[in-house]
């Protein structure tokens, strides 16, 4: 018996962490004893996978509905629109000032001076344009149900692989002036298992083609580790958004040509 408030506390305690996650992560309204603060996101990294849950299962939601009323490619537009709103364009806005960033200066002092500056540059609003049109395109070219189970999928694969760059890498920028620094520390074994259950399960979702997404995924994710530990030294906040953006639209084309042949 003396062990039950201990479990419960336990409970609470993760409750309060994947509450964190989504209110940090996201637009959604959460309860007020949630609460708010930097120490509150020690530990949230391992839920980031299953923040990809709610908002893969919005988008999924949106295309569909809008499927019903609307032509292609509207409900696709209109899916990654609500996407874009629930999260505020943060990991966007991460991949932008990464190009602009490792686009705008070979020197990692400069370039990481440039990622901090809130304009988006040449390199970052084509990056942004790009990566945009081709969700469009790749989500525009599934069947609907189809395009459902890739975006919860993508959403929570793309999310994990920003945890293993976490798990593998440093951070890069100065740890003590991150507004990130609690979310960025090192994990333990356990709680990179548990994000990776939440970030792995939906891809059941897209069947055996999966496999070539989450390989083309994995890919792509070893290519950016390496390419922002020998231009950075390991990863920024801003790095860890152009992690997703790039994994999610990797993991789209990977299906579309594995659904071609299988």
């Amino acid at each position: 018996m003396s062990d039950a408030p201990d479990v419960e506390e336990t409970r609470v305690g993760e409750m309060r962490l994947f509450f964190t996650a989504l209110q940090y992560f996201t637009r959604l309204p959460m309860p007020a004893w949630i609460g708010h603060g930097q120490a509150q996101l020690e530990g949230v990294a391992r839920y980031f996978p299953a923040v990809g849950w709610i908002v893969g299962g919005v988008a999924a939601s949106v295309l569909w509905l809008a499927s019903l009323l609307l032509p292609a490619p509207l409900p696709v537009i209109l899916s990654t629109a609500a996407a874009m709103w629930m999260t505020g364009a943060f990991h966007e806005d991460g991949l932008a000032d990464t190009i602009d960033g490792l686009g705008g200066s070979a020197n990692r002092e400069r370039a990481l001076e440039i990622m901090k500056d809130s304009r988006i540059g040449t390199f970052g609003a084509l990056a942004l344009v790009v990566t945009v049109l081709i969700k469009l395109a790749a989500l525009n070219a599934m069947p609907v149900m189809s395009a459902c189970a890739a975006l919860l999928a993508a959403h929570s694969v793309s999310r994990w692989c920003s945890v293993v760059v976490v798990w593998r890498s440093q951070y890069a920028g100065n740890l003590l002036h991150s507004r990130a620094k609690p979310a960025v520390r090192a994990m333990t074994s356990t709680q990179f298992s548990l994000a990776t259950i939440f970030g792995l399960l939906p891809a059941v979702l897209c069947g055996i083609p999966a496999v070539a997404g989450l390989a083309v995924a994995v890919v792509t994710l070893a290519w950016l580790l390496r390419w922002f530990t020998s231009r950075l030294g390991g990863y920024t906040g801003d790095t860890l958004g152009a992690t997703q953006q790039f994994t999610e639209i990797s993991f789209y084309l990977a299906l579309l040509v594995a659904w071609k042949f299988y």
